[in-house]
């Protein structure tokens, strides 16, 4: 195999793998923060004992992502010098940002969150835990925006002498449009995870256990959030799309596999085919105009098609081919946006049981509730992915192509055993992961003695407090 696709591939699993802890520590940190608050000001016993409960799978979700993220780090250098070389002056400032501010803020106020109880005073306690919900979320920041500029590149000028890019606006990287609702939008899914995941673990609570009552609490509170996120969700995405049409066509065309230029142009529900050989897929169902809206924000908006598109490439860049992976592009797309729309269906579905007050009644909505925490995974690995593979054949959109920044130093047999290694590795750690979270997720919430210690089963070993 080809050291480019190696090296695509092993970077792939490590940032894919990554990105299943990272909304979930986003989400779940700011639920958590909310928790900590309702017992702050209500002092109820109920809501201490919940927040100490997702908390604990809150610090194992963190404690396995940041493992995960550092292999990234290394890559950079080991697989893609090249392109850490070219881009370096412009990719390095964020990046440097998310460790010295945003790492380390929510690195710190986690350890004192997790060692402040009955230690700091109960407003400083608080304050810890929404700062580290913060750092969470301006980690992400700062991601978004390296990221962000390899989509939409801004803000730079090329030095003449090395031909280089270099950062001449940090105002710019920042208000990159992509960045802007990029940035949102993984928020937003964020807060879906954690709420999907809280919700899921409740329902668990709810339908097994004789003591589960009091995770009502925690199931209201996801539903309560999840409503108004999920819908928000999907129209910021939608927004997205409208934002990478204008700078990436070549994206949004092969998500919806458009070989030929259309106006106005429907939304394919599902079609048979139209691959990298395939241009005619037969289409199984249609929704008139609503591809335009999508793409465009307008009923009856042009789109152009991969064709097309891919000639105007060739003539501005050169030979080869520029149309990225259609079958990924087309099925992340609907994959992400059908699983998000279950998601606001699940959420309004519990919010009427909320208002009937049916919840811990209805065993079907408790069951469906608990098997889907499969979703948002899922539905964020195919963002992601969407994400990612739209941009090929270029590594930074229209400065650099992924096989020039590859390491030429790295042979395919280092790249193969680094990968088979890195594969083994993360599928034991994703072991280890579910192990620790169902066994805590199933545990009940804890009593304590009298000193404010938690007292719970001597056999189920305590990881925190």
């Amino acid at each position: 195999m080809d050291p480019t696709d190696l090296a695509r591939i092993q970077f792939a699993t490590t940032s894919i793998y990554h990105f299943v802890f990272v909304p979930v520590t986003i989400g779940l940190a700011f639920l958590v923060a909310v928790l900590h608050t309702q017992w702050y000001r209500s002092g109820q016993e109920e809501h201490k004992r919940l927040t100490r409960f997702f908390g604990t799978l809150l610090l194992i979700n963190i404690a396995v992502g940041v493992v995960t993220g550092l292999v990234q780090e290394f890559q950079f250098g080991m697989n893609w010098s090249a392109y850490s070389r070219f881009v370096g002056d412009v990719f390095g400032a964020p990046l440097a940002m998310e460790g010295l501010a945003a790492f380390f803020l929510e690195s710190t106020f986690l350890g004192l969150w997790l060692f402040g109880w009955n230690v700091l005073p109960r407003r400083i306690h608080l304050a810890t835990i929404w700062l580290v919900a913060v750092g969470a979320s301006l980690s992400a920041a700062f991601i978004m925006a390296a990221n962000s500029w390899m989509q939409h590149p801004v803000g730079y000028k090329t030095n003449a002498q090395t031909g280089r890019p270099e950062l001449s606006s940090i105002g710019d990287l920042f208000t990159n449009p992509v960045f802007l609702w990029g940035f949102i939008h993984v928020i937003l899914a964020s807060l879906v995870t954690g709420a999907v995941l809280m919700l899921a673990v409740s329902a668990w609570q709810l339908r097994r256990t004789e003591h589960g009552g009091l995770f009502r609490r925690s199931a209201k509170l996801a539903i309560v959030v999840l409503v108004p996120v999920s819908i928000l969700a999907l129209a910021v995405g939608s927004q997205l799309g409208v934002i990478e049409a204008k700078y990436q066509p070549m994206k949004i065309a092969a998500a919806e596999a458009q070989w030929e230029t259309c106006q106005p142009c429907s939304f394919s529900l599902f079609q048979v085919g139209g691959g990298r050989n395939d241009e005619t897929p037969t289409q199984l169902l249609e929704v008139p105009h609503l591809l335009s809206l999508l793409a465009t924000g307008t009923w009856n908006g042009e789109v152009e098609g991969l064709n097309e598109l891919q000639a105007a490439d060739v003539q501005q860049y050169g030979a080869g081919n520029y149309v990225p992976n259609v079958f990924i592009q087309y099925w992340s797309m609907r994959v992400m946006a059908y699983l998000g729309s279950l998601i606001t269906l699940l959420a309004l579905w519990g919010a009427w049981l909320l208002y009937r007050k049916k919840l811990t009644a209805s065993r079907v909505f408790l069951a469906v509730a608990t098997w889907a925490v499969l979703a948002p995974f899922l539905m964020n690995t195919a963002g992601w992915m969407l994400t990612e593979n739209g941009r090929q054949p270029w590594l930074v959109q229209g400065l650099m192509k992924t096989a020039d920044g590859v390491s030429t130093s790295v042979s395919t047999t280092e790249l193969a055993i680094s990968v088979g290694v890195l594969v083994a590795v993360y599928v034991l750690l994703g072991i280890v992961y579910l192990f620790l979270m169902l066994r805590y997720a199933r545990r009940g919430l804890e009593l304590e003695h009298a000193d404010g210690e938690p007292s719970g089963d001597p056999r189920t070993p305590a990881i925190t407090y």
